[in-house]
């Protein structure tokens, strides 16, 4: 039987890496998958999914991907879903009923929680209902394990406000472990 799966990780923790290595070894051995992100990240182009450590792959928009029928979705031996965390509660009942009823992975990668360690609506759904969770680690600056996703302002200072969905990379993101997200605190103080 198949199994919905969530991979979640901090900013930085080769999410989109892994979902692309996934898709790549399906392909790699004949069968068929299919790489899913949302339609509004389009920082990297239109359909082409890349991961911070440059690997790159066209990808499907998850939202009119999952519009299709059955008959579209059996076309594939595994589903995989990028930037899980945007999906809509009704998105991942199709994902569970992807991997129910047609008995097809499914294999979800993204953030747990927002810059203000709020759960996203994606994340929450999957986080209940996926038969497997599994957690991708990356580190804080001080080498501690990193869960929290803080958001940098121009100021070069954490934001604890602001909208949820707000694209970016290295730029406006870091990982940081719980202690230092919580005091505000990017990098080693100076000498």
């Amino acid at each position: 039987m198949a199994k919905l799966y969530f991979r979640y990780g901090a900013m930085g923790s080769s999410k989109s890496a892994n979902a692309i290595m996934v898709v790549y070894n399906y392909k790699e051995r004949n069968q068929s998958a299919v790489l899913l992100k949302p339609q509004s990240d389009i920082r990297d182009g239109k359909q082409i999914n890349v991961s911070r450590c440059g690997l790159r792959m066209d990808c499907e928009f998850t939202d009119s991907f999952l519009d299709q029928n059955d008959d579209e979705f059996n076309k594939y031996d595994c589903i995989v879903v990028d930037e899980a965390q945007f999906l809509t509660k009704k998105q991942v009942e199709t994902l569970v009923h992807i991997a129910d009823d047609l008995d097809i992975p499914v294999i979800c990668y993204g953030l747990r929680a927002d810059f203000q360690n709020k759960l996203f609506e994606g994340s929450l759904y999957l986080l209940s209902w996926a038969d497997t969770i599994e957690e991708i680690k990356t580190i804080c600056w001080c080498g501690k394990k990193a869960t929290c996703n803080a958001r940098i302002g121009a100021d070069g200072k954490i934001m604890r406000e602001g909208p949820q969905f707000l694209l970016g990379g290295n730029e406006r993101y870091i990982p940081l472990c719980r202690k230092h997200f919580r005091s505000g605190q990017i990098k080693k103080e100076e000498d």
